[in-house]
């Protein structure tokens, strides 16, 4: 199975140019979609899910025209939006059931079993009688991902889902995606480059509705092998370090600020070459972006 998006555009009535012909080819398992908020990220996987029409462009998941056979593309699609509402007074084995139904899950002995495999699936199935306003934060996104699994789904989209989550909730979340069948597609958009880094063979990086790189994130990060440099700094040298290198990311370590800079060589100044993660590829292109406007405004 194969998403294949093409010249996808959107602009909003506001003016927002959302998305700026995008063009992704994505295979079966887990595809990390990075950017920051406001990157264009939710804007395309509402697209890819059917829920708005773009200006132009097409998208292809196997022999299914998305934008042409949207009944076709929802009953193979499984999707855990960024923020989704729940009945608050029913519970978790109910609604399941009643979602089941208007799948169109006709044999109650059949959806029964489905919906006992999910709850245990995603580990809920001990507060199955719990009232959803009950649930944490982390057991209402798997509970999201149970009611997205209901058909079978062969694409499955969800958008930020461990925003907001604890770290045992995230790890917990991030395993069940991780249990998820190979010959699914998986999309998962986030801001946060360790749920990329942790699940994804492939990913790109998207910002201001335009695709900056797509590839493997061991791939990428064999490109920054020995251009990435550190150094921590006082916080009144950080202007004069930005001014005059390539900065792509200043953090707080223990009260002072790091800076993170790529450059093919020794950039002087005291920075020591430390080994690159997918922080630093994300940063690397983010950055440049910005850069790149900024000089376009000026």
């Amino acid at each position: 199975m194969k998403l294949t998006i093409s010249n996808l555009s959107k602009t909003y009535a506001n003016g927002v140019h959302a998305l700026k012909g995008i063009n992704l080819t994505i295979n079966s398992g887990m595809f990390g979609l990075l950017g920051p908020n406001g990157a264009g990220k939710s804007s395309l996987m509402r697209t890819i899910a059917t829920l708005q029409e773009p200006d132009s462009g097409s998208i292809q998941l196997g022999d299914i025209n998305v934008l042409t056979q949207k009944d076709s593309l929802r009953k193979t699609l499984g999707y855990l939006p960024q923020e989704f509402g729940v009945y608050p007074k029913i519970s978790a084995e109910d609604l399941l059931n009643h979602l089941a139904v208007l799948k169109g899950i006709s044999n109650s002995t059949e959806r029964k079993a489905l919906v006992t495999s999910l709850l245990h699936k995603t580990n809920l199935y001990n507060d199955r009688k719990k009232h959803l306003s009950g649930y944490s934060g982390g057991m209402k996104q798997r509970f999201g991902i149970a009611q997205a699994l209901l058909s079978n789904p062969t694409l499955i989209i969800v958008d930020e889902p461990t925003a907001g989550l604890d770290p045992a909730e995230r790890n917990r979340f991030l395993n069940l995606l991780g249990e998820l069948s190979d010959d699914t597609i998986v999309i998962l958009s986030t801001h946060i480059v360790e749920d990329v880094k942790e699940l994804c063979t492939d990913m790109a990086i998207i910002n201001k509705g335009e695709v900056l790189m797509q590839g493997h994130p061991l791939r990428a990060l064999e490109d920054l092998k020995g251009k990435i440099w550190r150094k921590r700094v006082e916080k009144k040298e950080t202007e004069t370090y930005t001014s005059q290198l390539n900065v792509i990311s200043n953090k707080l370590v223990s009260g002072k600020p790091t800076l993170q800079v790529l450059s093919d060589a020794d950039p002087g100044f005291g920075f020591e070459q430390v080994e690159p993660d997918l922080e630093d590829v994300y940063f690397s292109y983010i950055s440049k972006t910005a850069k790149e406007l900024l000089t376009a405004n000026s």
